[in-house]
């Protein structure tokens, strides 16, 4: 229930303020006028929403233990006094158990608590607890949400692990780099003083001084540029424009989009399987993509449903997705075992999506290495010419 601030006049004409929590206006006069205050002025005070969102992990630890004991019988509020009760549990996530509790014992749904909650919980869990209130398998909803939000963080911890060693390498070579160019180069700058210098030592030389005279303003404009990147990526329309552009880099676009695939598939076999009606799954599983540029182009899937065309065919005009997906679907239909086939092709591209992601590191890995072998050499063969220019020239000199 909302709470009001208000103000109002006691029987002596004395003013009052204060806070009260009422459900209507009705009720909160009623409630003034009960104790000799009238109202005169009021207005709802706006809850606080928890925003900050929870991780995979975590979500997929409240769905377990939450259906764990749902399963052995225990009343869900108990449950939920149980969770909250964890010692190892984090401060925010404490908090947002415990507003849970307060909304349950005033009569809230589970996900309608959890919607309460803002950005903390993703919508496909409130859409399938929902989903497992109205079914009376609140239990087995959470079991099976624990499983999906597991596949989940395991297959982004996957991706994220396995792309740590290039990174590393990424900044081994920018490290070696500076290193070179600003503190070994500069020794040699004045043995070859008064020298007519190759091109590639001019090359060279001319980049090691720019780093030591403008490094630092270097280094700002980088930071700047990310800056404005980064928020030029928080509008729509350049994120539409980079979010298609992904799509099309070799080997990382389709990576990407057997992931996509894969994370779609597992979202709408969750929702179909629940009983939530197709166009509501497409809207809620559009959402869980990851991607603006293919989930700009749900409107028209969606459309195409409403004016009574397959799922299969409605899926075959998204740019993003792999073609298997549309004839999965097409069979899923034909076999009334729509379901399954989603959650078949779901399991085949997060195995695609692990055998991809170690693909594109092999890949990686010694082209980063060749890299910087390259620039190590061609930095070396660059200080090595005009030493051999000079002993050429003592040479000379020397014969005659």
């Amino acid at each position: 229930m909302p709470i009001y601030k208000y103000s109002a006049v006691t029987l002596d004409g004395s003013r009052q303020t204060g806070s009260v929590e009422a459900a209507t206006v009705n009720a909160l006069t009623a409630a003034l006028q009960r104790e000799n205050l009238y109202l005169t002025k009021c207005s709802a005070e706006k809850p606080k929403i928890e925003t900050r969102k929870l991780k995979t992990s975590e979500v997929a630890d409240f769905c377990r233990e939450l259906g764990a004991m749902l399963n052995a019988g225990i009343m869900l509020i108990r449950a939920m006094n149980i969770l909250t009760q964890r010692p190892t549990l984090k401060p925010y996530i404490k908090k947002i158990y415990e507003d849970i509790i307060i909304d349950l014992q005033r009569g809230s749904t589970l996900s309608e608590s959890l919607a309460n909650r803002g950005r903390a919980f993703p919508e496909l869990l409130i859409s399938m607890i929902r989903a497992g209130e109205n079914t009376g398998k609140l239990d087995a909803t959470c079991d099976k949400m624990a499983v999906t939000y597991d596949k989940e963080y395991r297959l982004n911890g996957k991706v994220k692990g396995a792309m740590v060693y290039p990174a590393i390498l990424v900044v081994l070579i920018i490290g070696v780099i500076l290193i070179i160019f600003t503190f070994v180069l500069p020794q040699f700058m004045t043995l070859f003083e008064d020298m007519e210098l190759p091109l590639p030592t001019k090359i060279v030389m001319g980049f090691s001084e720019f780093l030591i005279s403008y490094g630092m303003w270097l280094v700002i404009g980088v930071v700047l540029l990310v800056a404005v990147i980064a928020t030029a990526l928080q509008q729509p329309k350049p994120r539409l424009i980079f979010d298609r552009a992904k799509l099309r880099i070799p080997k990382v676009g389709q990576l990407l989009r057997t992931i996509y695939t894969a994370r779609f598939a597992r979202t709408l076999s969750s929702l179909y399987v629940s009983g939530i009606s197709m166009i509501q799954a497409l809207t809620i599983a559009r959402s869980t993509v990851g991607n603006t540029y293919i989930e700009k182009q749900f409107d028209k899937v969606i459309e195409a449903l409403g004016n009574g065309r397959t799922l299969s065919q409605a899926l075959s005009t998204v740019d993003g997705f792999e073609p298997k997906l549309r004839s999965t679907v097409l069979i899923g239909e034909e076999s009334g075992n729509l379901e399954n086939m989603l959650e078949s092709v779901a399991e085949q591209y997060e195995y695609d999506s692990e055998m991809a992601t170690s693909s594109l590191v092999t890949l990686i890995e010694p082209i980063l290495i060749v890299i910087m072998a390259v620039i190590v050499a061609f930095v070396i063969i660059s200080v090595l010419l005009p030493i051999y220019q000079l002993y050429g020239d003592i040479g000379a000199e020397g014969g005659l």
